[in-house]
């Protein structure tokens, strides 16, 4: 009887060691998808946060966690894109376009360049600095003209000791054809009141015509090239509440633009 219940003692005792392995295998995949989680997202503050804590966990901050193999998504992107590159070399027409590009590139930034320091020159031989200034950028090269020096106050008719000043701009500008150039009239925001001119649009309007065809009077310009237009008191570059703020504001701009724009340069 006794070895009876012995044995049946023995048969009711269940083996629970299966759970340990077990145990270690949910808590291996826990860690999988935890660092396939992190491995997903672009914020490293947080992957480096979770990267410590599982080292921690697993190895008492000893360092199999501490350096990662794992590529963030942004770099393992480009490291795609410049492996697709390396394998997929520009064909000779693109190359032969890129170097187009880049010469035309190089040809307008010189000229542009050197238009403007002939442009500096003469303003300074001419004692013109506080009537003249040029500026240049990644869209165009402008010349800004004060109204003093081409105008009588409310009027677009240009002084006869002005002429001058529009015959040596159209000297320099036929020699860099191939340019589209814009003459813009712009005015301070006083109201006009008179015969010949109703609004601001008309006279900033007539100003920039007049000033353009004394540029179009050299036969090396091509008038097809060039264009006016007036904006009135809309377009400030000052402060209309002040007399200096006014005084910059009444001008005509003639800008020289570039054909190849900073968004057309070719891509590295």
């Amino acid at each position: 009887m006794s070895k009876k219940k012995k044995h049946e003692d023995h048969e009711e005792h269940v083996d629970e060691t299966w759970l340990i392995p077990y145990a270690d295998l949910l808590t291996l995949l826990l860690a999988l998808f935890i660092i396939l989680f992190a491995s997903s997202q672009l914020d490293s503050k947080k992957y480096d946060s979770i990267m410590r804590s599982l080292n921690n966990a697993f190895t008492g901050g000893e360092a199999p966690f501490a350096m990662s193999n794992l590529i963030p998504i942004d770099d393992a992107a480009n490291s795609t894109k410049n492996n697709f590159k390396n394998q997929n070399p520009p064909s000779k027409e693109e190359n032969k376009i890129e170097s187009q590009l880049a010469a035309k590139l190089q040809k307008e930034e010189k000229d542009l360049e050197e238009l403007k320091k002939s442009m500096d020159a003469f303003i300074k031989e001419n004692n013109m600095s506080e009537q003249l200034t040029t500026k240049l950028d990644n869209e165009k090269l402008t010349i800004t003209i004060s109204d003093r020096a081409l105008f009588d106050s409310g009027s677009a008719t240009i002084k006869q000791e002005s002429q001058n000043l529009a015959t040596s701009m159209s000297n320099l500008l036929g020699q860099y054809p191939g340019y589209q150039v814009e003459v813009a009239g712009h005015t301070d925001n006083i109201p006009i009141h008179r015969a010949d001119f109703e609004t601001n649009w008309d006279l900033s309007a007539k100003r920039a015509v007049n000033f353009m065809k004394l540029l179009l009077v050299n036969t090396k310009i091509q008038p097809a090239s060039y264009s006016s237009v007036g904006y009135g008191e809309y377009r400030p570059i000052a402060e209309n509440a002040t007399t200096d703020g006014r005084a910059k504001n009444r001008r005509v701009e003639v800008s020289i633009l570039r054909n190849i724009k900073a968004s057309d340069e070719i891509a590295k």
